[in-house]
């Protein structure tokens, strides 16, 4: 190292405080988190200090901070990681500004542009032989012209819809927005098409088959590729309990760390193919009707849940330093420790996992104390802050009783 290590991340949600307590433990230094707003997450905490700018959705204001950053704190060793897609492509597209000052640990911007879309991806992942769910693409580029009409969709309903490219739907707003849309309908569809055409979203969408079963059948992957192109870390879990609110739907709030090769073995594939550098997150489905692993997206990041991979004993932010800081080839290493991880209260969570030999496998690890929960760390106790984890815990399960009060057969 030129000097102490200083990791710098963007952003202020539950993932951006999972990586900063990942470097405390590792490296037992505190993280400098810029953002817009000190949000619960990485409020009242000492393991951060929060830098802000008058408007966190301003790529000119978070580049100028850390250029600012980077000026003041030339004597360090300053690592720059974000952990939304929306930000990664800010960081990506102003490299060359920040490689003055930053490690800038991600994948080339054309190789982003590649993976990150969900339409692209799928079609990456068909010529490579993974299998992912039936997917076509509406683009709405001429959305604002004259007769301008979306195009016919011949996937059996209920089906999914969602945006191609998270980062190009991040700015739209409109009434009913969520992050991922069930229709059951042909008039459901059209009305979304008409809502994002109308709020002036010129991207693409996906509409993709529904693949069927709760959220149990969900599966995530993290991984690192170093930079000679080797995935030094995979760590893959099984979903328990998504999250159920329109702009969390999706990210998982319960899971158990399980070494699952065969699905290992096709995201390893996919990283070596594309020239991936980097943190990536995999969103996976089991397929209930013939076992096979339905390949959903990879997250150019390190994910909104990546403790669970520090809390089975492979600290991520140690192959990111190994690597990018010291230099060393790390030995890949495949996470094959069973804990889980959660943000909800035990209870709840059970409440939800309706297969009996699971809810055993919860139980046992409750009972054997290999449970984690991301921001109740001993070393970052102080008052406001256990305060605030308690209310989060709780307001849980206000936010299951209001969006996903019973567990159903798709998990919408």
């Amino acid at each position: 190292m030129n000097g102490p290590l200083q990791p710098v991340i963007l952003g202020a949600d539950i993932g951006v405080y999972a990586l900063a307590r990942s470097f405390h433990e590792a490296y037992g230094v505190r993280s400098i988190v810029v953002s817009g707003a000190a949000l619960g997450p990485v409020a009242n905490s000492q393991l951060i200090d929060n830098s802000l700018v008058a408007d966190g959705h301003d790529p000119r204001q978070l580049v100028d901070r850390l250029v600012e950053l980077g000026k003041e704190m030339s004597d360090r060793t300053l690592v720059l990681l974000a952990n939304s897609d929306w930000l990664v492509r800010v960081v990506v597209q102003h490299r060359v500004e920040l490689e003055a000052h930053y490690i800038v640990p991600f994948l080339a911007e054309e190789v982003l542009d590649r993976i990150s879309d969900k339409a692209t991806f799928a079609q990456i992942a068909v010529d490579l032989g993974i299998s992912v769910p039936r997917t076509l693409v509406q683009d709405f580029a001429g959305a604002g012209e004259p007769g301008w009409a979306p195009d016919p969709v011949d996937i059996a309903y209920p089906l999914i819809a969602k945006a191609a490219s998270s980062a190009d739907y991040q700015g739209v707003e409109f009434v009913g927005k969520k992050k991922v849309f069930e229709i059951s309908d042909a008039a459901e569809l059209d009305a979304l098409w008409a809502s994002l055409a109308g709020a002036g979203f010129r991207g693409r969408f996906v509409v993709q088959e529904l693949i069927p079963g709760d959220d149990t059948q969900m599966r995530s992957i993290t991984a690192y590729v170093d930079s000679r192109g080797v995935a030094t870390l995979l760590c893959s879990a099984h979903v328990l309990l998504e999250e159920h609110t329109p702009s969390g739907l999706g990210n998982p709030a319960a899971m158990i760390t399980t070494r699952i090769d065969p699905m290992l073995d096709q995201a390893r594939a996919f990283l070596a193919a594309t020239g991936y550098i980097g943190f990536a997150n995999f969103d996976v489905k089991v397929d209930p009707r013939d076992g096979s692993f339905r390949f959903f997206e990879v997250n150019p990041r390190i994910g909104r849940n990546n403790y669970y991979v520090t809390a089975a004993g492979a600290n991520p932010t140690r192959f990111l330093i190994e690597d990018r800081v010291e230099g060393l080839a790390v030995e890949p290493v495949v996470v094959d420790r069973e804990v889980l991880y959660s943000i909800l209260p035990h209870r709840l969570l059970l409440r939800y996992v309706l297969d009996p030999a699971l809810a055993a496998k919860v139980r046992g690890l409750i009972r054997a104390r290999a449970v984690v929960h991301p921001l109740q760390y001993r070393h970052d106790a102080l008052p406001r802050r256990r305060a605030y984890v308690t209310a989060a815990l709780l307001n849980q399960v206000r936010k299951f009783r209001r969006y996903y009060p019973e567990v159903t057969s798709t998990g919408f």
